[in-house]
């Protein structure tokens, strides 16, 4: 008798089980390591003392017969002189809008910038300092 070899039946294919839950990166049951945050304590640091207005800011400086008919008479911190300009020129909207940096002059701010026409923000406040004593 003649036997026949016999084929190994396709083991039936059984539904994927769900995969077991990862375990997060870093864990210290993966590792057996304590990581860097859990190892230091949280330490909040104070919060910082307020701070006190710097004393060259806030002395009143007298503007010059330029710079008055824009921001008044009266003697004022040079901080409270730039406000009063920026009010000035956004007032009679004369920022360039193409370069909102930029600067474009009426009559008063030109005697102010020496003449010129237009200047830049950074520009600006060089030349109203040259007009505070």
């Amino acid at each position: 008798m003649a036997t026949a070899k016999k084929t190994p039946a396709a083991p039936a294919k059984k539904p994927a089980a769900k995969p077991a839950a990862k375990k997060a990166v870093g864990s210290t049951e993966k590792s057996g390591a304590v990581s860097k945050a859990a190892a230091k304590p949280a330490v909040k640091k104070a919060a910082p003392a307020a701070r006190k207005p710097n004393a060259a800011f806030m002395k009143a400086l007298t503007p010059s017969a330029s710079l008055a008919a824009i921001v008044g008479a009266e003697p004022l911190p040079r901080t409270e002189v730039t406000k009063k300009v920026w009010d000035y020129i956004k007032k009679l909207d004369l920022q360039d809008p193409a370069n909102r940096r930029n600067i474009n002059a009426d009559d008063k701010l030109k005697a102010v910038f020496g003449g010129k026409a237009q200047v830049s923000m950074f520009e600006m406040t060089k030349l109203i300092s040259d007009h505070l004593k």
